[in-house]
């Protein structure tokens, strides 16, 4: 007994020390990757971005730093804004700790970089202290929200938070500057002057609002075309004016009867929780990998689609695409760089099409579904179904990480063309008819396009 137990015992040291050893090495590894991370610009995610991007980012940056280090140079300590600061610090974090997890998933879901529940806490800093003051509360409710609510979300890399926060610093000082052009130093001076006050405190908010929406578009790879894709939809951009108009009588609130202050807190939670449940239902219509609609999305607006067009007696094409050959890409590369092709093949289909009416919807696989509303002839429907099949071949996808970065080239897609009403009276019918057009795109040689007013 006694020599089993030694024995028993002796193992378990080892295995003890194995461990040990793993993690030391473990823990080894994970700073040198870290080292090799800070010391080498080239493994940096923002390097993976245009030169438009990486331009633009690093630029805004350096300018929101060194302007911030200026003004707090010169900027006199006054004890009231530094007190001011610390409350507002401590407000902002204490409603994000109240609701980490939901703000953690609304940014999961958030499509619109420029949409920021922080406004509340941010804009009342711009009413209530100095330019410098209030840079540096941006600065400290995005690094608190970095660490304890995003830092989970692998999909924003450090630099996007950087270049973010710095944007909303330089959108600070814009509005900072429309009050002090005003007359009004803060919000404490806009009291006094009543209706004038009043003024230039709106002017100021719209300021920050269009200046934010604008700084941060070129910090995006893809912007948009649309007014939607470019500055987001009316519950997006309502849901930003109601969070300043908030900001605005939290700081009327902390300058008159700062105990009134606290009364923001539940309306801002039930908004930011509201804002959550709007955007889990756009989550449920997309598809997670590429962004577009699903097969669910895409069925309710084509059955819309369907019932307009029989009221008005339109007519509307229906295109069914399938990249070639993709399981090759997957045996090939690996499902991850197949997952990055399927994510540049749904852009370019998205940027083929007429625009914003035009709906794009993956079905699963490798297959797309595109709807084309107000299209009057076959002609029309084929003319974009060529733009999209021309564009895929065109595409040249980087996979892999530095420096082993792989190109793949060479893609192709068959494409099923269908119209309403010749091809099918339902949307199912259309579906069936477009999909029996793209086997035999498929059949005769694949890279190619198949209308099935040709098969009959």
């Amino acid at each position: 007994m006694v020599l089993g137990s030694t024995s028993h015992s002796g193992t378990h040291d080892e295995h003890t020390n194995v461990m040990i050893m793993r993690k030391k090495t473990s823990s080894r590894a994970l700073a040198a990757s870290v080292r090799d991370t800070i010391v080498s610009p080239r493994r940096w995610a923002l390097s993976a971005q245009s030169a438009r991007v990486v331009a633009y980012s690093l630029g805004i940056e350096a300018v929101a730093l060194v302007l911030t280090g200026y003004l707090l140079a010169t900027t006199p300590p006054r004890v009231g804004a530094v007190v001011m600061l610390g409350v507002l610090i401590a407000m902002a974090v204490l409603q994000a700790e109240l609701n980490r997890q939901v703000e953690r998933t609304r940014r999961r879901v958030s499509g619109m970089a420029h949409i920021n529940m922080t406004s509340v806490w941010i804009f009342a800093g711009v009413l209530l202290l100095p330019a410098a003051f209030a840079a540096v509360l941006t600065m400290v409710l995005y690094l608190h929200l970095a660490l304890r609510s995003w830092y989970r979300l692998h999909r924003v890399p450090a630099w996007r938070t950087i270049s973010n926060t710095s944007i909303l610093v330089m959108t600070c000082y814009a509005s900072k500057s429309v009050l002090v052009g005003t007359g009004v130093e803060d919000i404490h001076v806009a009291i006094a002057r009543g209706w004038a006050g009043a003024a230039a405190v709106v002017a100021a908010l719209l300021t920050h609002f269009v200046v934010n929406a604008i700084l941060v578009l070129p910090a995006r790879a893809r912007p948009g075309r649309t007014l939607t894709e470019l500055f987001g939809g009316w519950a997006d951009n309502g849901l930003e004016v109601a969070t300043l108009c908030l900001a605005v009588l939290n700081a009327l609130a902390l300058a008159t009867l700062p105990g009134l202050a606290l009364l923001v807190l539940p309306p801002l939670l039930i908004l930011q929780r509201a804002a959550l449940v709007k955007q889990l239902e756009q989550a449920a219509i997309r598809d997670d990998k590429t962004g577009l609609l699903n097969t669910t999305g895409w069925h309710e607006l084509a059955e819309r689609t369907l019932i307009e067009a029989e009221q008005v007696r339109a007519t509307f094409g229906l295109l069914m695409i399938d990249l070639d050959h993709f399981k090759r890409i997957n045996d090939t590369y690996g499902h991850l760089a197949g997952d990055t092709v399927l994510r540049k093949v749904a852009d370019t289909i998205t940027s083929a099409v007429r625009g914003h009416n035009d709906a794009v919807g993956r079905f699963g696989g490798e297959e797309f579904v595109v709807l084309l509303p107000d299209v009057a002839t076959q002609h029309d429907v084929g003319a974009i179904a060529e733009r999209i099949r021309h564009a895929i071949t065109t595409l040249a996808v980087d996979v892999g990480e530095q420096p082993a970065v792989q190109t793949i080239t060479g893609l192709s897609a068959s494409i099923g063309a269908a119209m309403y009403p010749s091809a099918g009276t339902a949307v199912q019918r259309l579906i069936d008819a477009a999909d029996t057009a793209l086997y035999h795109a498929k059949a005769n040689g694949r890279n190619r396009i198949v209308h099935i007013a040709d098969l009959a």
